[in-house]
């Protein structure tokens, strides 16, 4: 059986030395340079490779595991795997040489007779694998169940950590079927430990006669004559050997990218004016939520960044990373380059070959990586040229590339760019691609192959991860003032949500006193624009200067805005400028200002021409493209204001999700105006949603807000389990304030987002821990479940009982789940159309006086229901075995 398709990646040292080692075995001794793989000796390899492999074994099947052992290193080489020979239970001291080995292997084969799930000692060492992030590979040296039984029928603890895997076979009495379950298996462990899989069988060659060897002189007694060794079998090299003057450009080229990654992840700044207080990545980075797409386009959790390569979807080689705004998405590509530089042990992104980040922002206009490489991943005085780096990066070599921040690539619409070439995986198709790139700007050119990985931001534990890591340290009592502000408001939390919010947020709350009753984005952006020229200001004044120009320049700021809504909203995102023309347009002092205020944010950059030297120039961006957009909500508010009939014509040509927060700061700057962008936004398809958001940023007069909300419920207000958790409370509270001021709500939409009902408050509680109160206006509600969920009788009472507070309730749908039987119903749903649709053949119900009736009027009869609840189940088997067969096939 199939274990994954991808192998981890390998670092430079692992796959010069597993070929070296591989090399050893076969290769006669060849006096031509060129031909010698990456200055490695055969010491260095054989440590490389030695005890790579731990054996998790029942000592009942010793005979069993040491022969799997004996096999295993026929192929691999001796030492490869290591095996503990004596009884646990001899002494501690064997305990610790078990957690030194698993420590110090690669990967852990279970080793799984039908002895292995009933050991104590070998649940531990597979929870301490799973613990140490190992990867595991089961082998089953018997025919035991699987999912793993204990003798007494109940599942094994190891079931649930081999839920996801794939096992091997290695006990099949036919030799022939065993030697092709040893010959996948090896290939798998090739695959972990970044040794090449055997390539597929050839025809042996006509043998040939052996060479005459030429006469040799006399000995004159130094040196002996070496002793003749028969003519090894020829094996293709997995990696072409490289020529003496590339063997020293790949290792220029290996040290520089990292010299230039160092100086990438060394400079965080979490609050922008604070320009003194730098932190390395790995001092401030906090593993957000991630999850990828499986299928049918739903989403699983990951545990760890550590898996993105591992879900990988077919055979595409790229990965996209896509996250809201703020939700860490180039800060997890630092922390991938964090580890690839300081080869981090345990990260499978320490073990490329290359690896290369380079921000799209700063590409517009490029014709070629190499020339994008040679000038923002090298160094200015490298000898490296662009030849070299074509040459390099298209060797069959094991090269991870990271595109980071793709919604701010100035080509990103263009027809003809090399991005686009390597997503459509016409060139470097051998490379590794990780993209990453806002959820409302998914690249066009990806296959349905491509991986999809999800940032879903901080909870509250990994906030106070952070405050703890990169804030207070020990400082017990600050972070508890912290957190306290955190929970004080629910608002707050959730815009905390986003990793960047919430870190600036922590760090203001510890510098200085904020405010915690914030009640939009727009306020809290707001005031964190007010802290860096309030700081700005404090500075000067403490100098005794004048702070006049200050106070001009934080107000009126209208060239700034132009500039930041001409480059979101061009033809191509341009955020990066030249600074000479940045100073020209803004004027110098204004310029001066935001640079220290950190809005912001001077580069160096080495502008190549063909042909021509080097030359430094200086560009400037915004600290965050958050900031870009919030003076373009100035900027866009003006236009509304002075221009009717402008703002049609303007989102003719866009999606204002792809622009999300310029529209919702706009709203929050000005009522009057934001009002307008509210009733516009909604007459976009779909845009209901996306003005939920935009009307509770509104500020101002009490009556201009319920008439933006009587128009917004007056169409379906969905809540899905997609939604952020602001998005959901920001629906919930628009919907509490329509039946506050008894304004009808015409249709709420719950999509696989019910939870449960609150016996005690009767409110509807979703997946996110928020709750849907009953509402006195709605009119119509659907709730449509995950699919094959089985509604208990308790909360199908709930949904009844939650309906009679719904005065003005006309309709309850439910579909895609089974509904528990019921006698009788309440008298109140008389006036109520309920139906029900289990999404089972063509069954759909209606409730007529308290009995459920199919479309042709029959009744459901308590006999016809329970045939409804096993078709019903069967479906839901059959739509699972279809998933867990596509996932294997995935996987292979």
């Amino acid at each position: 059986m199939a274990s994954n398709a991808k192998p981890p990646p390998e670092s430079p040292k692992q796959r010069e030395e597993s070929v070296s080692s591989d090399r050893a075995a076969t290769d006669p001794v060849d006096t031509d340079p060129a031909a010698q793989p990456l200055n490695v000796t055969k010491s260095d390899s054989e440590k490389e490779t030695k005890n790579q492999i731990f054996i998790s074994f029942s000592f009942k099947a010793l005979d069993k595991a040491e022969y799997l052992k004996k096999k295993i290193e026929e192929s691999l080489g001796l030492g490869t795997c290591w095996i503990c020979k004596e009884r646990v239970e001899v002494g501690q001291g064997i305990r610790d040489e078990i957690a030194k080995a698993m420590g110090l292997a690669k990967v852990v084969i279970c080793a799984i007779s039908k002895e292995y799930t009933n050991s104590i000692e070998c649940q531990r060492e597979v929870n301490l694998a799973s613990e140490l992030k190992k990867t595991l590979i089961p082998v089953l040296l018997d025919d035991v169940q699987w999912p793993l039984m204990k003798s007494d029928g109940v599942p094994s603890g190891m079931a649930y950590i081999f839920a996801d895997m794939l096992y091997q076979k290695f006990f099949s009495e036919n030799s022939a079927d065993r030697e092709v379950d040893l010959d996948g298996l090896i290939n798998t462990l090739k695959g972990k430990l970044g040794s090449q899989p055997d390539p597929v069988p050839t025809p042996d060659p006509v043998p040939t006669p052996d060479p005459v060897p030429p006469l040799k002189p006399e000995s004159d007694g130094s040196q002996p004559d070496p002793v003749p060794t028969p003519d090894p079998v020829p094996t293709p090299d997995p990696v072409p050997p490289l020529k003496p003057e590339s063997d020293d450009k790949m290792l220029t080229f290996i040290r520089e990218l990292k010299e230039t990654g160092r100086t990438l992840y060394d400079k965080i700044q979490p609050i922008p004016y604070i320009k003194d207080k730098l932190y390395s990545v790995d001092k401030v980075f906090i593993e957000v939520g991630i999850e990828h797409r499986v299928e049918q386009g739903s989403w699983k959790t990951l545990s760890s960044y550590y898996g993105i390569f591992s879900v990988a979807k077919g055979s595409s080689r790229i990965q996209i990373i896509e996250g809201d705004p703020g939700y860490g998405k180039s800060t997890l590509a630092l922390q991938l380059v964090y580890d690839w530089c300081n080869e981090v042990s345990d990260s499978p992104f320490s073990r490329p070959d290359i690896l290369i980040c380079l921000n799209l922002r700063q590409l517009g206009g490029m014709e070629s990586i190499a020339k994008a490489i040679r000038q923002f991943a090298l160094p200015r005085d490298s000898s490296l040229e662009r030849h070299d780096v074509e040459q390099l990066i298209n060797r069959n070599i094991n090269i991870l590339v990271i595109f980071d921040a793709y919604d701010e690539y100035p080509d990103q619409h263009s027809v003809d760019n090399f991005v686009k070439e390597i997503l459509e995986e016409k060139i470097l198709r051998h490379v590794d691609i990780l993209l990453t790139t806002r959820s409302s700007c998914i690249p066009h050119a990806i296959s349905s192959q491509t991986g999809r990985i999800r940032l879903t931001g901080f909870d509250e534990a990994a906030r106070e991860k952070y405050v703890r890591k990169a804030v207070t340290g020990d400082d017990e009592e600050a972070v508890q003032k912290i957190l306290e502000q955190f929970n004080i408001n629910p608002i707050l939390g959730d815009i905390c949500q986003a990793p960047l919010f919430s870190a600036m947020y922590a760090h203001l709350a510890h510098e200085e006193n904020m405010p915690h009753e914030i009640r939009s984005v727009t306020e809290f952006f707001g005031h964190m624009i007010t802290c860096f020229h309030n700081h700005a200001q404090n500075k000067l004044s403490e100098s005794g200067k004048s702070i006049e120009h200050l106070l001009t320049h934080a107000n009126t700021h209208a060239a700034l805005d132009k500039l930041a809504f001409e480059a979101l909203t061009g033809k191509m995102q341009q955020l990066v400028w030249d600074q000479t023309l940045f100073i020209r347009e803004l004027g110098e002092d204004f310029y001066k200002l935001y640079v220290d205020v950190g809005i912001l944010v001077e580069d160096e950059v080495y502008d190549i021409a063909l042909g021509k030297v080097a030359q430094l120039k200086k560009v400037v961006r915004f600290y965050h493209k958050l900031f870009c957009e919030w003076y373009a909500a100035y900027h866009l508010i003006k236009c509304v204001k002075s221009f009717r009939s402008w703002f049609y014509n303007f989102t003719k040509n866009i999606d204002p999700y792809d622009l999300q927060f310029v529209f919702r700061f706009a709203c929050g700057l000005d009522q009057a105006g934001g009002s307008k962008v509210v009733k516009l936004v909604r007459k976009k398809e779909d845009g209901a949603r996306f003005a939920v958001l935009c009307a509770l940023e509104l500020k101002g007069g009490s009556h201009d807000i319920l008439t933006t909300v009587r128009g917004i419920v007056s169409s379906v207000i969905r809540i899905d389990s997609n939604d952020s958790r602001l998005l959901q409370r920001s629906t919930i509270q628009l919907l509490e304030l329509a039946s506050q001021h008894k304004i009808p709500i015409s249709e709420v939409r719950l999509l696989e987002s019910f939870s449960s009902v609150d016996p005690d408050s009767l409110s509807l509680v979703l997946h996110s821990g928020l709750c849907l109160p009953s509402l006195s206006t709605l009119q119509e509600l659907v709730i449509v479940t995950e699919p094959g969920r089985e509604v208990t009788v308790d909360e199908w009472t709930g949904i009844l009982n939650y309906t009679k507070r719904c005065q003005l309730l006309k309709s309850l749908q439910l579909g895609f789940c089974l509904l528990p039987w019921m006698d009788s119903f309440p008298t109140s749903l008389d006036n109520v159309k309920v139906s029900w649709d289990p999404m089972v053949d063509d069954h759909e119900y209606t409730l007529q006086s308290g009995r459920w009736q199919n479309r042709s009027g029959e009744i459901l009869t308590r006999g016809a229901y329970d045939d409804l609840v096993t078709k019903f189940r069967e479906v839901l088997q059959h739509l699972r075995l279809a998933e867990a067969k596509e996932s294997r096939e995935r996987m292979k």
